[in-house]
C-alpha cells in the first residue's frame, strides 16, 4: 500500500534564501503523509458554512478522482495550527519553545511557512474524511496533486483513487463443489482396527532378513568429521524399520540385514554441512506379530464383546468426525469454487493487502502464544521478502474469493441484512466493555472511522456465500453426491463412549485438509508390549470470515481455518466449534 505523497502545481516560489534556511525539516519536507491522519481541529471559534466540499469523477482503470475543496477560513485553521508547531521547533531569541507569536515566525519564516506546512499535516484528514463520506472503496494510496491555494485562498487539491473493480462472473447458481466423504469407509475402519491391533501386538524373534515395520536391535555410532554426534550413539537400541526416525540411510541399509551384520556407512548431515559416518552392528531382528481381529480380540481391548459390536461403534465415530470435517470443508471449498470463476485480472495491492492480513494474523497469534514475531523470524533464519512470497499464492486466491462474491452479491441484488449489523455491532460493544453502549452511537464511530463500509462488505459477502452454498451440489472425491444433511456442522460437543483407536495412520484426516496446509494432526505413540488406552479428541474450527482475507486462514475470507487434532484413550471426543466473523 503506497503512503500518501503530495504534488503541487508549479507556482512562482517567494521564499527567500533565508526563509529555506531558516525552516524547519518538517516544513522543507514533502515526505509521504500517514493516510489515517485527522482532519485539523478546529481552533476557530464558530462553524464556517461549506468548509469543505468534495466533487467526484470516474475514471478510467478503476480510478475515482475526488476533487476536494477546503474554504479560506476553514484552512486557517490548519495554519494556525502549523505554526504553534513550527514554534516548537524553531527557537526565537527572547521566547520560550512554543511560546513565540505566529506574527514573528511570520516575519522570520515567511507567511508561506505554515501554509505549507499545515498542506503537510492537514490534507490527508481531509483526504480521509471525504473518502468515507463518500463510501469509496480504495485499495490503495491516492495520487494527490495541489491545485490551487497553496499561498492564499481556499485549498484545492485533486486525489486520484484506485478502487477495487467490480466484475462480473457466471456459472455461480450451479456449482459442483467437491468435498471429503463425509461417511467412514472400510478402508478407514480397516486401518483403525490395524491400528489397535498394532498397539496390542507382541514382537517376536525372526531368523530372517529385515523388514519395513520390524524391530531391530542395533548398537549405533555416528561421527561427523572424525568427532562423536551427540545422539547418534547407542547401545541395544530398537529401531522400527522403515520409520525414517533419523536419516534415510539407516532405513536403506537396515532393510535386508540379518542379525550379526555389521554396516558401515555414510549419510547426508540433516543440519550441516558434510557427511556423517555410521556404524551400525544388527544384534537382533524382531517382527511385530498382530492378533487376529475377532470377538476375543474386541473383548480384551474395548468395551464391546464382538468385533462386529467394535467395528460399528468405530464406523460410527469415524463418520462423526468426518461430517464434521466436511461440513468445515464444504464453505471454503465453495468459496474457493467461486473464485475460480473470476477471469479478471487481480490488481497487485489487492494481493499484498491480503498477503499483509496473513502476516499480522500470525503475528496476533504468536503473540498470543508469548512469541515475538520479530525474534523468531531472526531466529529461524528467514526473511520478511521470503515469507511474503509463500503467503502469496493463498493470498491470492483470498483476494479472488472477494471479488467473486461481492460480483454474486451485485448479480442477485444482495446487500447487508441490518440486523446482522445491530448483531455485529451489539458483539463488539460488548467486547468493549461497552454492553450499554447505545447502538446508533457506535454506528457513528464505526461510519466516521471507515469501518462501517467494510463491515456492510464482509456480511454482503458472507451473504452471498450462502447463496452459493444453498445451491450448490456436493459430491466427493469419487464423484458419488453427497447428503446436504451431512454438511450440517455438529453440535458443539458430542462425546461417545466406546474405544478411541482413531489414529492418523491411514490418512483418514489428511484427506482433503492436510493438502491444503489447515489441519494440525497429532497422532499418539503406542508402546507395543503395553495395554494402551486410545482416545480420539478431534477439534475442528472454522472460522469464516468473508473479508478480503480468505482463502484457507479463513476464513477464507471466506474461507475457512480449521485444526483438526486427533489424540489417543479410552474414549472418543468430538468437538466441533464453528465461528462466523465478518
Amino acid at each position: 500500500m503506497k503512503s500518501l505523497s503530495l504534488r503541487r502545481r508549479k507556482t512562482k516560489d517567494t521564499t527567500t534564501d533565508a526563509d529555506a534556511a531558516n525552516a524547519s525539516p518538517d516544513s522543507a519536507n514533502a515526505a509521504a503523509a500517514v493516510p489515517d491522519a485527522a482532519p485539523p481541529t478546529a481552533e476557530v471559534a464558530g462553524p464556517v458554512p461549506d468548509a469543505v466540499t468534495t466533487t467526484l469523477e470516474t475514471l478510467d482503470g478503476d480510478r475515482v478522482k475526488l476533487t476536494v475543496t477546503v474554504h479560506e477560513a476553514e484552512f486557517e485553521r490548519a495554519v494556525d495550527k502549523a505554526f504553534r508547531k513550527l514554534a516548537h521547533e524553531i527557537r526565537m531569541p527572547g521566547f520560550r519553545p512554543g511560546k513565540a507569536p505566529r506574527r514573528l515566525l511570520e516575519t522570520r519564516l515567511g507567511s508561506a511557512a505554515g501554509r505549507h506546512e499545515a498542506i503537510q499535516e492537514a490534507v490527508p484528514g481531509y483526504y480521509r474524511t471525504a473518502i468515507v463520506e463518500n463510501d469509496i472503496d480504495a485499495i490503495d494510496g491516492p495520487s494527490l496533486e495541489i491545485t490551487s491555494g497553496e499561498e492564499a485562498g481556499n485549498l484545492v487539491f485533486d486525489a486520484v483513487v484506485p478502487v477495487r473493480p467490480q466484475v462480473t462472473v457466471s456459472g455461480y447458481a450451479s456449482l459442483q463443489v467437491e468435498v471429503p466423504s463425509p461417511t467412514a469407509s472400510d478402508d478407514d475402519i480397516t486401518t483403525q482396527i490395524d491400528a489397535l491391533r498394532r498397539q496390542h501386538g507382541t514382537l517376536e524373534v525372526v531368523e530372517r532378513p529385515a523388514e519395513d515395520g520390524d524391530r531391530v536391535t542395533i548398537d549405533i555410532e555416528g561421527s561427523h568429521d572424525g568427532e562423536p554426534v551427540e545422539g547418534l550413539t547407542a547401545t541395544d537400541y530398537l529401531y522400527e524399520v522403515g520409520t525414517g526416525a533419523v536419516v534415510d540411510e539407516i532405513d536403506e541399509n537396515l532393510r535386508g540385514a540379518s542379525t550379526g551384520d555389521v554396516l558401515e556407512f555414510d549419510a547426508d548431515h540433516p543440519q550441516e554441512e558434510g557427511s556423517l559416518h555410521l556404524h551400525v552392528v544388527v544384534k537382533e531382528v524382531q517382527a511385530m506379530v498382530l492378533p487376529e481381529a475377532d470377538d476375543a480380540f474386541a473383548a480384551e481391548t474395548s468395551e464391546f464383546p464382538t468385533i462386529d459390536e467394535l467395528t460399528d461403534d468405530l464406523r460410527a465415530r469415524i463418520t462423526t468426525m468426518k461430517q464434521a470435517q466436511a461440513a468445515v470443508m464444504a464453505r471454503e471449498h465453495t468459496a474457493r469454487a467461486v473464485a475460480a470463476l473470476v477471469t479478471d485480472e487481480v490488481p497487485a495491492s489487492l494481493v499484498e493487502s491480503a498477503t499483509d492480513d496473513r502476516i499480522r494474523d500470525m503475528a496476533m497469534r504468536m503473540a498470543q502464544q508469548g512469541l515475538d514475531f520479530a525474534r523468531w523470524i531472526e531466529a529461524t533464519g528467514q526473511d520478511t521478502a521470503t515469507m511474503r512470497e509463500g503467503f502469496r499464492e493463498e493470498a491470492g486466491l483470498s483476494a479472488r474469493v472477494d471479488l467473486g462474491l461481492r460480483a454474486v452479491a451485485t448479480a442477485e441484488g444482495i446487500e447487508a441484512d441490518e440486523s446482522d449489523v445491530d448483531a455485529h455491532l451489539g458483539l463488539m460493544a460488548a467486547q468493549a466493555d461497552r454492553p450499554a453502549a447505545d447502538l446508533d452511537e457506535l454506528r457513528v464511530e464505526m461510519a466516521g472511522a471507515g469501518h462501517l463500509l467494510e463491515l456492510r462488505a464482509d456480511l454482503r459477502k458472507q451473504a452471498a456465500l450462502d447463496w452459493v452454498f444453498e445451491r450448490a451440489e456436493f459430491v466427493d472425491e469419487e464423484g458419488n453426491a453427497v447428503d446436504r444433511a451431512d454438511l450440517e456442522p455438529p453440535e458443539p460437543e458430542i462425546v461417545i463412549p466406546g474405544v478411541g483407536v482413531l489414529e492418523d495412520e491411514g490418512g483418514l484426516l489428511e484427506d482433503g485438509l492436510l493438502e491444503d496446509g489447515l489441519l494440525d494432526t497429532t497422532t499418539t505413540d503406542s508402546d507395543t508390549d503395553s495395554d494402551t488406552d486410545s482416545d480420539t479428541d478431534s477439534d475442528t474450527d472454522s472460522d469464516t470470515d468473508s473479508g478480503t482475507d480468505s482463502g484457507t486462514d479463513s476464513g477464507t475470507d471466506s474461507g475457512t481455518d480449521s485444526d483438526s487434532d486427533s489424540d489417543t484413550d479410552s474414549h472418543t471426543t468430538t468437538d466441533t466449534e464453528q465461528e462466523t466473523s465478518a
